[in-house]
């Protein structure tokens, strides 16, 4: 078992994700602080599968509120690739417009080069979100663990946020918190 270094440096390129959603403004609550913080943050592993985007739409639907930030976090294993990079940055931007409309929250995307479990455990450090949401293809415990999993490898080494496996539409609608 390999732990995740904080120091560790790997490549990213941050996707510049459309101007055109309209900026909510910060809610005014008399109660409220500048040393407290409005909102949550939460990552959402992405790929361009169907898994993953039920756990997108899971997530703005079961966890989302109003001030929360969702950090899109979609892993490529080479960023040189630009024809890749251009739909990557396509579907992020697509999420982004549908996350604001559905559940007015904030999005930022960011595709990171490298293991995706590995990846995605530094980006939970980085950014210390009230969760990672994680969708899988509902393999039973066995299998993936025989197969290799990056739910299962999130569940043993991510150490700053609790884990929301989501599984595929197959498996039905129940998450594994």
């Amino acid at each position: 078992m390999e732990t995740v270094m904080e120091d560790e440096e790997y490549n990213y390129r941050e996707v510049k994700l459309p101007s055109l959603l309209p900026v909510a403004p910060e809610p005014e609550l008399e109660r409220e602080t500048g040393e407290r913080r409005r909102g949550r943050d939460i990552i959402i592993a992405i790929d361009h599968g169907l898994n993953s985007k039920h756990a997108f739409d899971w997530a703005l639907v079961h966890f989302c509120r109003l001030a929360d930030t969702i950090h899109l976090v979609h892993v490529v294993s080479d960023l040189k690739m630009n024809d890749y990079y251009e739909i990557s940055q396509g579907l992020m931007e697509k999420l982004a417009v549908e996350a604001f409309q559905v559940a007015m929250v904030k999005t930022v995307a960011r595709i990171v080069e490298g293991d995706p479990g590995k990846i995605i455990c530094q980006e939970a450090e980085r950014i210390k979100p009230a969760a990672v949401i994680l969708g899988t293809r509902g393999r039973g415990f066995l299998q993936s663990v025989l197969q290799g999993s990056v739910g299962v490898y999130c569940l043993h080494h991510c150490k700053a946020a609790p884990i929301v496996i989501v599984p595929g539409k197959d498996a039905g609608d129940e998450s594994i918190v």
